[in-house]
């Protein structure tokens, strides 16, 4: 929409030329002429007209500048809403699929809830257990399970949304379940990314755009104080009969130029241009507010994977630590040392302890996504070292294009 917009602010560059034929069959009053009588005439014209504004002061160019500026802009937008597209739908794999890990230590957990549950009754057998500890075992194992039904309620509901951004019906929709251990390794980040990445960033060109279409635009509300120069001519035939209409002496033509100068508008001219330099004072703010929210978004996610780096860090000797204390606690319990609260304990924490550490795993990949995001697409560096300009490439397609 905005490309054909730009195309009919470029056809004020070129001449109108327009075939109008026309039939008339007219009837002449006697109290115009009293001396012609009552008569009537008969006119067939077939002219081609010409309209042609000459652009001295740049009004038709400075339109059509701020009309392809905006395509452009456009073009951006549509790159910032696919690139917003794609990070969705990598958060969203990356959230499922820490869900599966989530889902199979929860399967695993009950599996170990039931091997206590046996535990604890073939010990109340045994006659060295209690009712006590059957009940805080059937317990640890039912919550286990509700746990396990409203994890998979969440997949459900993030497989659903996958679908949708990929433009799929979800009930026909299913990403098979992950199995065993899924811990991929983040994304090594360079040190010293440059800043010219952040000119990839579709909503920083955009914003440009917008600045750059603004400024034309005070360049055609300077021209309305000119005169406007028009060329206009006509040529055709014209005759009374049809029959004698193409021949060469009804032949007939006009050409000459217009003007037309603004005597007193009301300060409307006037105001226009206020109007028009407010509007891109308006766009340079935006555009600077626009590369500074890019800015604090780059900052927010490297700091977020930094601090996401370290606590994934601390989680994992805390799961290394909650799973030696499972091993003690049930070997303690088995010798009658403690209490089966000892092991409750114990297996709940290690059950939280991983779940927080696969939790972490997809938070540091969708973290890892949002910088990528926040780059404009990421941090890839051509050959020669400079990054590649995503705003440039905006620019050249829309010109290409319009």
């Amino acid at each position: 929409q905005a490309r054909a917009t730009a195309r009919v602010a470029r056809s004020d560059l070129m001449p109108s030329v327009s075939f109008d034929p026309s039939y008339v069959r007219q009837r002449y009053s006697p109290n115009e002429s009293p001396n012609f009588g009552i008569s009537t005439a008969t006119t067939w014209q077939a002219p081609l007209d010409l309209s042609y504004e000459i652009d001295l002061w740049g009004r038709v160019r400075r339109g059509f500048e701020s009309a392809r500026a905006d395509a452009q802009g456009s073009l951006a937008a549509f790159g910032s809403v696919l690139l917003t597209l794609q990070a969705d739908v990598a958060q969203n794999y990356f959230r499922l699929r820490a869900l599966d890990a989530e889902i199979a230590i929860v399967a695993g957990t009950i599996d170990l809830r039931k091997e206590q549950v046996r535990l604890v009754r073939s010990r109340f057998k045994g006659g060295i257990g209690n009712e006590l500890d059957i009940a805080r075992a059937e317990t640890e194992l039912a919550t286990t399970e509700a746990e396990a039904a409203s994890l998979a309620q969440r997949r459900a509901e993030l497989e659903d949304a996958i679908a949708i951004l990929a433009g799929s019906n979800p009930a026909s929709f299913h990403l098979t379940a992950v199995v065993g251990n899924w811990s991929p390794p983040a994304p090594e980040i360079p040190a010293g990314l440059p800043s010219d990445l952040l000119e990839r960033r579709p909503d920083v060109a955009q914003s440009e755009r917008q600045l750059a279409s603004a400024n034309a635009r005070i360049g055609v509300a300077k021209a309305a104080f000119f005169p406007v120069l028009t060329l206009t001519g006509s040529g055709g035939f014209l005759s009374a009969d049809v029959d004698t209409l193409f021949n060469w002496n009804s032949r007939t033509w006009s050409l000459g130029p217009s003007l037309s100068l603004p005597v007193f508008t009301g300060g409307r001219n006037r105001a226009n241009l206020q109007r028009s330099r407010s509007a891109f004072d308006e766009s340079v703010a935006n555009y600077r507010q626009q590369v500074l929210v890019a800015f604090g978004e780059v900052e927010d996610s490297l700091s977020g994977i930094r601090h996401l780096a370290d606590q994934s860090s601390a989680q994992q000797r805390a799961v290394t630590h909650a799973r030696r204390a499972v091993d003690l606690a049930t070997s303690r319990y088995r010798s009658g040392i403690v209490s089966y609260t000892e092991v409750v304990d114990s297996s709940r924490d290690a059950l939280q302890a991983e779940r927080g550490n696969a939790q972490l795993a997809g938070q540091r990949l969708v973290a890892d996504v949002q910088l990528i995001k926040a780059l404009g697409g990421g941090w890839n560096i051509s050959a020669d070292g400079d990054s590649h300009r995503v705003s440039q490439t905006l620019k050249t397609n829309g010109k290409k294009n319009i």
